[in-house]
């Protein structure tokens, strides 16, 4: 309990009237642009991360904080009431809960999303308080050599888990370290892939690449596959939660948090996995089978539960050794860098009141979520039906006014215009976009680490597995690239080339994905054959 009372302080800190006022704008904000159409949270945080850079850095993390779970918190309505997750770790929440929608109960639905949402936040921000310390003290003794290995495993979990072909993920991430590259060489101080523009000496700024490839890659292929007609929303119908509903969803909120936080906790975590086990854990635990498939409310509290443990899980790897394992996370990773914080073991010892009230601000900004955004679930509601082209024309508008206000540079608007066709072709040929944000960050971190391993062993390449650390780590990430190949030729079963690179099905015609790695919507095709 050592971190009590550094967490003390960071409450004190985050409860003064202007961070409380931070912290509800930040949840405000996170919730009503995550509730949109087809946006999920990693959008979210890069369309809203521009407006976070006017503020001083304490108050811009816990409106960030806010950000955070507000749009995690949105994903969840969308989901629900118009059955289109807004990332793949959703998926689950549309499969039962657009269900429970359909049948009358989607109050209930949300409620249980609600609840289990604090429940899950709530328990996992307390463990991140208590192992980010212990996880710091095992990092010091980290080497380069180290890092670069946990570099590479953190590549491979988020090319092969964030998008249906690893190959395909593989590229995606291939182009974010290529984006990586372009700037001033730290260590030969040369340029590279400049193109003799001054403005790119130092390098890409991630905030225009990350909202070029969300939002505008996002709007792009929206507007190209745009039908007309309103969007189909479910009303919102039925009792809030019966005690019946409470009783079943307890069990599945706190079994929901037990896989959620270990498994974004990884270096290699992250959301899907933990949400997917959580619900067959369900589906196998219920004493209501027959329920599945047709709206069981354990199908939405325990993936509910597992998606919000998860997020406050990413945040271990990310602030004690620096390494982003999902795409929001790569975006706070960017939030922090804007601000000349690099996060890793370090960061608790120079920037210490800082982290502890981020840490604060996300228990306050997980308990406003409950109070304000239960009673305000109509006004919710009332933004999932604003037409879809007046909503992706708004989301082009702020993204670009958002990326000139950062370095107010017209290149930017010329990276941004780019980069968003970019974004755009990388959906319509099934590439995750998250892969490219990670490598873009993570791809100098990793390059940094491994020119120092190399200068401190005269060039050695040993140096990489010379530790039991980076040995593990290195053939756990080589597993978890061929080991599904291998498991299907170990079982007689060629792998198919879907699995291994096309990423598409057996007719060849390619998986249309959305802006967040998964299908725009997951429920029953339109019979018109046109996507949203």
């Amino acid at each position: 309990m050592g971190s009590l009372p550094e967490l003390l302080d960071g409450f004190a800190s985050a409860i003064t009237p202007l961070n409380l006022l931070f912290a509800l704008l930040g949840v405000l904000l996170g919730t009503a642009v995550g509730v949109l159409p087809g946006i999920g949270p990693a959008m979210t945080v890069a369309l809203l991360l521009p407006v976070t850079y006017v503020l001083e850095p304490t108050s811009a993390l816990i409106m960030f904080a806010g950000i955070y779970y507000g749009g995690m918190y949105g994903g969840s309505t969308t989901s629900i009431l118009l059955n289109t997750p807004g990332e793949s770790s959703s998926i689950m929440t549309a499969l039962e809960g657009n269900k429970m929608a359909k049948a009358g109960r989607g109050a209930a639905a949300l409620g249980t999303a609600a609840i289990g949402s604090f429940v899950a936040g709530t328990i996992a921000t307390l463990l991140l308080a208590l192992v980010a310390p212990t996880v710091v003290e095992l990092a010091i003794g980290i080497t380069p050599a180290d890092y670069f290995a946990l570099a590479v495993i953190a590549f491979v979990a988020v090319a092969t888990v964030l998008g249906a072909s690893p190959l395909r993920g593989l590229a995606s991430l291939g182009v974010g370290l290529y984006l990586g590259l372009v700037g001033t060489d730290l260590i030969s101080g040369q340029e590279r892939f400049t193109l003799g523009v001054p403005q790119l000496a130092d390098g890409l700024d991630v905030v225009v690449v990350a909202v070029a490839l969300f939002a505008v890659g996002e709007a792009l292929y929206v507007a190209s596959r745009l039908r007309r007609g309103p969007v189909e929303v479910m009303a919102m119908q039925g009792r809030f939660m019966t005690g019946q509903d409470l009783r079943r969803s307890w069990a599945p909120w706190l079994r929901g948090t037990a896989l959620g936080f270990p498994f974004g906790a990884l270096p290699a975590g992250g959301a899907e996995i933990p949400t997917f086990l959580s619900y067959a854990a369900e589906r196998k635990l219920t004493k209501h089978p027959e329920e599945f498939g047709h709206g069981a409310i354990e199908g939405v509290a325990g993936p509910e539960a597992a998606n919000n443990a998860a997020a406050a899980g990413v945040l271990v790897p990310l602030l004690t050794l620096g390494l982003p394992t999902s795409a929001t996370a790569a975006i706070l990773l960017a939030a922090f860098q804007g601000y000349g914080i690099q996060p890793g073991p370090a960061l608790l010892t120079t920037e210490g009141p800082l982290v502890w009230t981020l840490i604060a601000s996300l228990f306050i900004g997980n308990t406003m979520l409950l109070v304000l955004n239960l009673p305000l679930a109509g006004v919710w509601v009332k933004l999932l039906r604003i037409p879809r082209p007046y909503l992706y024309a708004g989301i082009l508008m702020f993204a670009s006014l958002g990326c000139y206000a950062v370095n107010a540079d017209p290149l930017d608007l010329v990276i941004l215009l780019l980069l968003g066709v970019l974004g755009f072709f990388m959906r319509r040929y099934g590439w995750p976009v998250a892969p490219a944000v990670i490598g873009l960050i993570l791809g100098p971190v990793a390059e940094n680490n491994l020119r120092r391993a190399l200068a401190i062993s005269d060039g050695d390449l040993g140096v990489l597995v010379e530790t039991w650390f980076s040995r593990i780590v290195l053939l756990l990430a080589l597993v978890a690239l061929v080991g599904p190949i291998v498991l299907r030729v170990v079982r007689g079963q060629r792998p198919s080339p879907s699995e291994v690179g096309a990423g598409a099905p057996a007719t060849g015609r390619p998986q249309h994905r959305s802006g967040t790695d998964e299908p725009a919507e997951v429920g029953t095709p339109r019979r018109d054959g046109r996507d949203d």
